[in-house]
């Protein structure tokens, strides 16, 4: 049996940078400019031996975090969770699953992160709930009518005897969005079954969340990631409207709809539940930080990053951008005035929990269908890994050297690529089940991290990981790329320290004139940065090289490649 009373490492596998950044009362804004790392932990270490990751894994690698140069880690649900989605599926958004760990561990997390100088952030899951959650569970057992039924989204179904579902509306994991219960009612769930959605319209629904964001920033947490942050409130006025060809989740339910009008998605209600909540954000000292997902188009996200609502949305263009300069330049420029427009900062990601690691899905062609390429193993078209790598690292690189907050992922600073050969039956995302073995889901990005060169897991744990590492692993692992002047692991750590000296203000400066395929700006604090996204080598532009994604050829920047110079 494994000791979970086993102490964490001794040393760090780096030395932890001296200066750490100043995430005290005297800096409120600290997020603004920040580096936050995304933690999935269930992949990220796991301490007691079981295949899967917890809260003891988390805190016993802190330092490679502080070692890194991140400013916070974000944590995945960690909640109670039959795991239907990965965790986000909470049965009680107030605890720690057992498998995991417990309140006592979490605190141990935060008192160990505040100690080497990094900020918490944890992910609020309020559109829905776990069917396993108590209130689901009262209201399965209270029947139509009741009160305990108000607290969710019931309706009785279409057809003669109910038999067809209130409405059109779909998943966004494929099928339809109602799941019929014994007694003959339907509950909406816009994602699996398993998660019954709120209903907001439901005053005891609201005090609730206000409950538990209190609970967790009582508990030390410094900020707030707010899951599916634009589907909380509904129009649910009788009769309940069809969508026709509009009916389908996700993002492209949007379109012909005018703004702020779609049944569930982007209400214009939603702001008024998160101006409430920045009363109680700003009742801490210093104030909680908190960051939407919102899959909106970028004129509505913003909304959502007002000062007095979240603060942050997640910028998904420049995730969804092409390796093209010019679709990044209008990117990048109209991200930063969306943000600048809302009185927030930019965010900027290019991989998390839920879509193709950026190492492969930045080498696929424009026109690929991810979904295919997934079912394909991999291999239609396949991704020349050393290609990925060296694009991923310009693309670091690049997304680095913006104004406002980077997002990393957990496994990015390794290079990790996608795993897309994962065979069918060790898969876990309920996508796969949901629809009818269609899309293929989301596990190859969550594929446990490689710690170590050997070992049942490479260091991920004492035994075998609940997702299949391939081999492959082992090269990237913490532990061969540790003092490896090349390696990935040392590229983000020199630009994370570099970073922290050169970042001062929120603006940049376009050149007038660039070789085609090269996007190159000046930042107000005396440094440039240079992209080459061409097929050839171009020539640099006076200054001192601070840092470069991959050697210079005889002076010049070559393909995928980014540089920092000093003037």
């Amino acid at each position: 049996m494994t000791d979970r009373t086993a102490p964490p490492d001794a040393r760090p596998p780096h030395p932890v940078p001296d200066a750490t950044p100043d995430l005290s009362s005297r800096d409120p804004d600290w997020w603004r400019q920040a580096v936050v790392y995304q933690v999935y932990p269930r992949s990220f270490a796991d301490a007691d031996g079981d295949g899967l990751g917890d809260l003891r894994g988390v805190t016993r690698r802190l330092t490679h975090l502080a070692a890194l140069g991140v400013d916070a880690l974000w944590l995945s649900p960690f909640y109670p969770s039959e795991l239907a989605d990965g965790g986000y599926d909470v049965a009680d958004p107030r605890d720690v699953d057992p498998r995991l760990g417990t309140l006592d561990d979490f605190d141990a997390l935060v008192a160990e992160a505040h100690r080497l100088g990094l900020k918490v952030i944890v992910d609020i899951v309020p559109n829905h709930t776990s069917h396993r959650h108590v209130w689901f569970q009262e209201a399965l057992r209270a029947g139509p009518g009741s009160p305990a039924r108000d607290r969710y989204v019931f309706r009785d179904g279409k057809g003669e005897r109910g038999e067809l579902p209130p409405t059109d509306w779909q998943s966004v994991f494929g099928g339809s969005a109602w799941q019929r219960v014994p007694d003959g009612q339907w509950y909406l769930h816009l994602f699996a079954a398993e998660q019954p959605d709120l209903n907001w319209g439901h005053q005891e629904v609201r005090d609730d969340v206000r409950t538990t964001l209190r609970f967790w920033a009582d508990r030390g947490v410094d900020g707030f990631r707010i899951d599916v942050a634009h589907a909380l409130t509904k129009d649910l006025d009788e009769p309940l409207r069809d969508l026709g060809d509009h009916a389908a989740g996700g993002e492209e339910a949007l379109v012909d709809f005018p703004p702020g009008t779609h049944p569930f998605y982007d209400r214009d209600e939603v702001h008024e539940v998160y101006r409430d909540w920045r009363k109680i954000f700003d009742a801490y000292s210093p104030p909680r930080m908190a960051v939407a997902e919102a899959w909106v188009p970028g004129e509505r996200r913003a909304l959502y990053a007002r000062p007095d609502e979240l603060g942050q949305a997640f910028n998904f263009e420049y995730l969804q951008a092409a390796w093209d300069a010019q679709e990044l330049r209008q990117v990048i420029t109209g991200s930063l005035d969306t943000a600048r427009a809302a009185g927030a900062s930019a965010t900027w990601v290019l991989s998390n929990h839920d879509v193709v690691r950026h190492a492969s899905r930045l080498m696929l062609p424009p026109d690929t269908d991810e979904n295919a390429w997934l079912l394909s193993g991999g291999r239609a078209p396949a991704v020349d890994p050393d290609a990925g790598l060296r694009r991923a690292r310009a693309a670091t690189l690049l997304m680095l050297a913006l104004p406002g907050s980077a997002y990393l992922y957990q496994g990015e600073e390794l290079g990790l690529p996608e795993v897309a050969d994962l065979p069918t039956e060790v898969l876990q995302d309920p996508i796969w089940e949901q629809t009818g073995h269609v899309r293929k889901g989301r596990d190859g990005c969550r594929v446990p991290l490689p710690w170590t060169t050997t070992g049942p897991s490479y260091g991920f744990g004492a035994a075998g990981a609940w997702l299949p590492q391939p081999p492959s692993f082992a090269a990237y692992a913490v532990e061969a790329q540790d003092g490896a002047e090349d390696s990935t692991l040392e590229l983000y750590r020199r630009a994370l320290r570099l970073r922290r000296k050169l970042i001062d203000g929120e603006t940049l400066t376009w050149a007038e004139e660039t070789p085609e395929g090269v996007l190159q700006f000046d930042r107000g604090d005396g440094w440039r940065c240079v992209a080459n996204l061409s097929a050839g080598p171009v020539s640099l532009p006076a200054g001192e090289v601070l840092l470069a994604s991959a050697p210079l050829e005889d002076g010049r920047l070559g393909p995928d490649t980014t540089v920092w110079l000093g003037h």
